[in-house]
C-alpha cells in the first residue's frame, strides 16, 4: 500500500450488528444499530455481485492521494471483502435510528466517526458522514443528530462545514454511575426512600 498513489475505497454496511442485538425482533435496515465501514485498497474493488439490501448500494470511489498512506497493515484491519487480500478497514461510522417528538418522524443518531490515524485528513470523513446523511435523506429520516465536542476544534469545524447546526438551547445530559444506581431495584423501599 505504501507505493500506491491511487487508493480505491469501498464503503459498505455492516448490518449483522443489528442481528446480534435484536435476534428475536429484527428491525428494518437502518432502524437498528448500523455501521458503515470504509475499506481501502491500492487495487480496484469489484462491483458487488449480490446486494441483498435494496436501501443501500455500496459506494466505490477513488481518492487520488498526493502521498502514499504509510502504515503497517495489521491483520486485525484486513477486510473480509471478496477474498481481496490487499483491502483494509480505514474507518467507520456508527449510527442508529432515533425518534423526534418535535418532528414526529425518525432521524439518525450519529454516534461516532472514526478513522485510523494514517487515514485522517484525506477527505474520507466527508465521504463517510455524507453517505450517512444521504441514507437519511433518501429514506425518509428527518435529521442526523449527534454530540459535537466544542473543545475539539477540528471535529467541531468539520461538522459545521458539513452543514450541522449547533443549538445552544439544548444541553447534553447523562444519568450514570451512582445517580443511575439510585434507580436500581427498589424492592422493599417505601415511597419516601425510593427515588
Amino acid at each position: 500500500m505504501a507505493a500506491a498513489l491511487n487508493n480505491q475505497l469501498h464503503l459498505h454496511l455492516k448490518s449483522s450488528l443489528e442481528g446480534l442485538l435484536f435476534k428475536e425482533n429484527p428491525l428494518p435496515l437502518f432502524y437498528g444499530p448500523s455501521v458503515l465501514l470504509l475499506e481501502v485498497s491500492p487495487t480496484p474493488f469489484n462491483e458487488p455481485k449480490n446486494t441483498t439490501d435494496e436501501l443501500f448500494k455500496p459506494v466505490l470511489t477513488t481518492f487520488d492521494l498526493k502521498f502514499p498512506v504509510v502504515e503497517g497493515q495489521v491483520e486485525e484491519f484486513r477486510s473480509k471483502y471478496d477474498d481481496k487480500r490487499d483491502a483494509y478497514i480505514a474507518g467507520y461510522a456508527f449510527f442508529y435510528a432515533n425518534y423526534s417528538c418535535f418532528n414526529d418522524k425518525p432521524g439518525f443518531y450519529f454516534e461516532s466517526l472514526y478513522f485510523r490515524e494514517s487515514y485522517r485528513k484525506l477527505g474520507m470523513g466527508k465521504l463517510l458522514f455524507g453517505t450517512v446523511s444521504s441514507i437519511a435523506a433518501n429514506n425518509g429520516f428527518v435529521s442526523v443528530d449527534g454530540i459535537i465536542a466544542v473543545w475539539n476544534k477540528k471535529s467541531y469545524d468539520f461538522y459545521i462545514n458539513m452543514g450541522v447546526e449547533v443549538f445552544d438551547e439544548f444541553r447534553y445530559g447523562k444519568l450514570h454511575g451512582e445517580n443511575l444506581q439510585k434507580y436500581a431495584d427498589n424492592k422493599g423501599k417505601t415511597e419516601e426512600e425510593s427515588c
